[in-house]
């Protein structure tokens, strides 16, 4: 069940609305099922419609009438919270709904069960699916109604009704997501053609836009250049930024004015102050690697800082691990941006549905994640080209960092966290099973002859011993066997890339363990090859130590001890 309440200062044109049959054509024989002492007027039963419910209004304001006389009656003074059953549940009684209504009313304080003085309220049912509870604010004391936290109270008492009346137990949230659009604005985007609103589409922009901005100051400047976008920027006296809003440019209210969203109101997480804390920590990646005169490649350092992901969430603190979900959230954002236009729709979706699974009630510390957020800023000037396999081999990944993720959520009891990564995960397989099929096949055009397969196949039965036959009989395993064959012919002894992969983390929820020693394989024999000096002392250092073998002395008499040699110093 799920509970949506709102207050108003019309009671006259709340009861309308509940009892309106011909602009709301699903409002269905409107009636009363309980009311605050089970007496209150029912127009919906009433010979005299327009009659019975003025009497239903004045009886919901007469306490507001009266504090209204001693100035102390609330100026939003009407509380109404419709109560909606899941979609499959069992349609309930008329007494049933009426039990319902009376314990959100209790729970949320605007009628405490056994207190003679709580506010006058009704129940309304139009349709078989859900009820309205309107209520007015004012105490039979004249005091205005202790209702704070009322969404979180009602939802934690229809949760508790959910298991009492044998109903589908729906997804609870923390206060955590993003807002909602509202009716009008979907109402408008559909007049206007849009699938999304403006509220949709501008939290689709910002986010994509943080994710590539490496200062708060190149995300205002960013975010100053889209197209159609408008940006107001606010500031402190002193000159530093304050906040910002965005608009829509052609979405106007009646007066032709801009209609403005703050970063706030678009989702919690994209507040300036929010934005601010989350682009100051970034670590710039390095132009080229330690020792190496080649650039490296921007998607294998991503890969490799997110494939560090899963372990951080199994072993860190819970600060640490939200802060790595938010900035893994940020790649998957800029993944669109970047993809081959064939993939971007299922990108899209992955990123609408992982976004609320970046957001939690831990507060996340954002310092922990720089190294993160700086391979995933250094995408931004690696757009996918060649065969894509640097953008198939981190799908391939992120589908692992998805699962740990909601692994994670789902020990903490958040549902809908756990929620958005299940979803998340439908778009990310569908996506890296386009993504890599071009590669592979490429991959697999180039396998090596017979013997070399004859090869690399003893090579995983002893390097990949728990997995080998899952290896061999996978569909991606010719195109392993060519990506070791190229690591050899480039330096890479094939062995030590096997057990160097292995190690890198486990194979047990890899959907295709040939496919991902794949990725592994080439994305270590990108690196230098290592010379043969380096190859000679690694065999020794991995050689098993025996005992220490001296040369037998000669038959005979032992030599008389002579002066002691002097070392010889070289050079």
């Amino acid at each position: 069940m799920i509970a949506k309440i709102s207050s108003g200062k019309d009671t006259v044109g709340l009861i309308r609305y509940l009892f309106d049959t011909k602009k709301a054509k699903d409002h269905t024989d409107p009636h009363l099922v309980a009311s605050w002492d089970g007496f209150a007027p029912d127009p919906g039963r009433a010979d005299d419609f327009d009659a019975t419910k003025k009497r239903l209004v004045a009886d919901l304001d007469l306490r507001v009438k009266q504090a209204r006389r001693l100035g102390r009656a609330p100026e939003r003074h009407t509380w109404h919270c419709s109560v909606r059953a899941a979609p499959g549940d069992r349609h309930l009684t008329h007494a049933e709904w009426a039990d319902i209504a009376r314990r959100v009313v209790a729970a949320t304080g605007i009628a405490p069960e056994g207190d003679p003085d709580g506010c006058r309220w009704v129940a309304v049912r139009h349709a078989d699916d859900h009820i309205h509870i309107a209520a007015t604010k004012v105490r039979g004391d004249l005091r205005t109604a202790r209702h704070w936290n009322d969404y979180l109270k009602a939802d934690k008492e229809l949760a508790a009704i959910e298991k009492e009346y044998g109903l589908k137990q729906v997804v609870r949230g923390d206060r955590t997501a993003a807002k909602r659009p509202t009716r009008a604005e979907m109402e408008k985007a559909r007049r206007a053609g849009k699938s999304k609103t403006s509220r949709e589409r501008l939290r689709t922009t910002v986010r994509q836009l943080m994710s590539i901005a490496t200062s708060p100051e190149e995300f205002l400047h960013l975010l100053d250049g889209v197209e159609g976008v408008l940006v107001d920027v606010q500031r402190f006296p002193s000159g530093d930024v304050r906040g910002y809003k965005v608009a829509v440019e052609s979405d106007t209210n009646g007066a032709g004015e801009p209609i403005w969203f703050s970063g706030a109101e678009l989702a919690p997480d994209l507040s300036f102050p929010k934005i601010r804390e989350r682009l100051t920590a970034i670590d710039t990646a390095p132009a080229t690697e330690p020792g190496s005169r080649r650039r490296p490649d921007p998607w294998h350092q991503a890969t490799a800082a997110a494939e560090r992901i899963p372990h951080r969430l199994d072993h860190g603190n819970d600060e640490a691990a939200q802060a790595h979900i938010a900035a893994f959230g940020e790649a998957i954002d800029v993944l669109p941006l970047l993809a081959p236009s064939h993939l971007r729709p299922q990108l899209q979706q992955a990123a609408t549905a992982f976004e609320r699974a970046t957001r939690s009630r831990i507060r996340a510390q954002q310092d922990q994640a720089r190294a993160l957020r700086g391979a995933v800023r250094a995408l931004r000037t690696a757009p996918v080209t060649g065969d894509g396999s640097g953008l198939a081999m981190f799908l391939d990944i992120a589908v692992l960092v998805v699962v740990a993720t909601a692994r994670w959520h789902q020990a903490r009891q958040h549902d809908q966290q756990v929620a958005a990564a299940h979803q998340t995960l439908l778009h990310l397989q569908a996506a890296y099973q386009q993504a890599a099929a071009g590669p592979l096949a490429a991959l697999a055009q180039r396998k090596p002859p017979a013997r070399a397969m004859e090869r690399h196949a003893q090579r995983i039965l002893v390097a990949v011993s728990d997995y080998a036959q899952q290896v061999l009989d996978d569909p991606a395993w010719p195109a392993l066997a060519a990506a070791l064959t190229e690591a050899e012919n480039a330096g890479h002894d094939p062995e030590q890339l096997l057990q160097h992969a292995v190690r890198q983390r486990t194979l047990d929820d890899a959907r295709s363990t040939a496919g991902t020693l794949t990725w592994r394989i080439q994305r270590l024999a990108a690196r230098q090859a290592p010379s043969a000096r380096a190859r000679a002392a690694q065999v020794r250092a991995t050689a098993p130590a025996g005992p220490t073998r001296t040369a037998p002395s000669p038959t005979g008499p032992s030599p008389q001890p002579g002066p002691t040699a002097q070392p010889t110093r070289r050079r």
